[in-house]
């Protein structure tokens, strides 16, 4: 599927979807998640902390980011490459990768059933222990989630997160090192990507440079590098620029 057929919902100063994912999820099929102060958006807290902001923000973008965030919070700013402004304090940069479905064996597996909110608990637990990435306890809400039990227990678990138009991230991928090395994430990516290929979208996901292990799977299962990108977080200040406190709302 090429990338020109997914153009709709692109913000101003936003080429393609992809290249700023949360602000065009929270825009678009994520909308009635977003919390909205000016330009700028969020998840809720307890669903995910990625945050949607304009391409190239200004000094109230930055005020409302503040405002949004709350003062001393620790804000994510995937894919931002700018400035960041006197005041707000970079957390971490790290370099990442953005990969898309480029023949893609997708099936539906016969051994995966669909977590839901009771399963929560468990999906926190697997996550704490594996590390994949931020999963709060509403994130099983942003799309699909499919897990793979063991004696009752869940042992691997992979879901959708950011919702471009048109396109559905892949996220959440872990396996209890117990059962690592037989082929179960593998399994749950296509699962997932099988869902979203069946209603017309396609699947893409991120991880960091240096994750080569999970770079030559994606690369093996049929995944092109689209774009590098950058995962940072800052934290905001105790106080806005013009003195005042900055309260999340």
């Amino acid at each position: 599927m090429s990338e020109s057929s997914h153009r709709t919902g692109v913000p101003a100063g936003t080429e393609h979807v992809l290249d700023n994912p949360a602000l065009t999820s929270l825009t678009g099929p994520h909308a009635f998640f977003a919390e909205r102060r000016g330009r700028v958006l969020r998840y809720p807290v307890d669903v995910s902390p990625w945050i949607g902001m304009p391409d190239e923000p200004d000094a109230g973008d930055w005020a409302d980011l503040a405002a949004l965030a709350g003062p001393g919070a620790e804000v994510p700013l995937p894919g931002f490459r700018g400035e960041v402004p006197p005041g707000w304090e970079v957390v971490f940069r790290i370099e990442g990768v953005q990969f898309v479905d480029d023949g893609l064996a997708a099936a539906p597996d016969p051994e995966a059933v669909r977590l839901g909110p009771a399963d929560v608990p468990e999906m926190l637990d697997l996550v704490g222990r594996t590390k994949p990435g931020p999963f709060l306890p509403r994130t099983v809400e942003l799309g699909t989630y499919l897990g793979i039990r063991r004696d009752g227990a869940l042992v691997a678990m992979a879901g959708e997160r950011l919702h471009p138009p048109g396109w559905t991230e892949i996220s959440a991928v872990c396996t209890d090192p117990a059962v690592r090395g037989q082929g179960l994430a593998t399994r749950l990516i296509l699962a997932v990507a099988h869902g979203i290929r069946d209603r017309g979208e396609t699947p893409f996901l991120h991880t960091s440079e240096d994750n080569t292990n999970a770079i030559r799977l994606y690369e093996s299962l049929g995944f092109r590098l689209r774009r590098r990108t950058q995962f940072l977080a800052v934290r905001a200040p105790q106080r806005l620029a013009d003195g005042r406190t900055a309260v999340p709302v």
